[in-house]
């Protein structure tokens, strides 16, 4: 069953802002489907206990998000740079 993805304005403003919208929705689309697909490199972040998740938009940018209570949604609650 495919994953629920709220996303706040501010979000997509960000990834304008980023040049990383066309990556954030191919992210998107394989999250919807798979939120452990390969290319995403979903990890919980420290601390654990925040509950505050990652996915990877491309080499610089990650989606931060939160599971919501009924475990078959999201809530992306912002867009990082990410260095390697």
């Amino acid at each position: 069953m495919p994953i629920n993805i709220l996303i706040p304005p501010q979000v997509w403003r960000k990834a304008k802002k980023l040049g990383v919208e066309k990556k954030f929705e191919k992210a998107l689309q394989l999250f919807k489907n798979n939120p452990f697909h390969p290319s995403l490199n979903t990890e919980l972040l420290q601390p654990k206990q925040m509950g505050i998740w990652s996915f990877r938009v491309d080499r610089k940018a990650r989606a931060l998000f939160f599971w919501r209570n009924d475990q078959k949604s999201i809530e992306v609650i912002n867009l990082t740079v990410h260095y390697h």
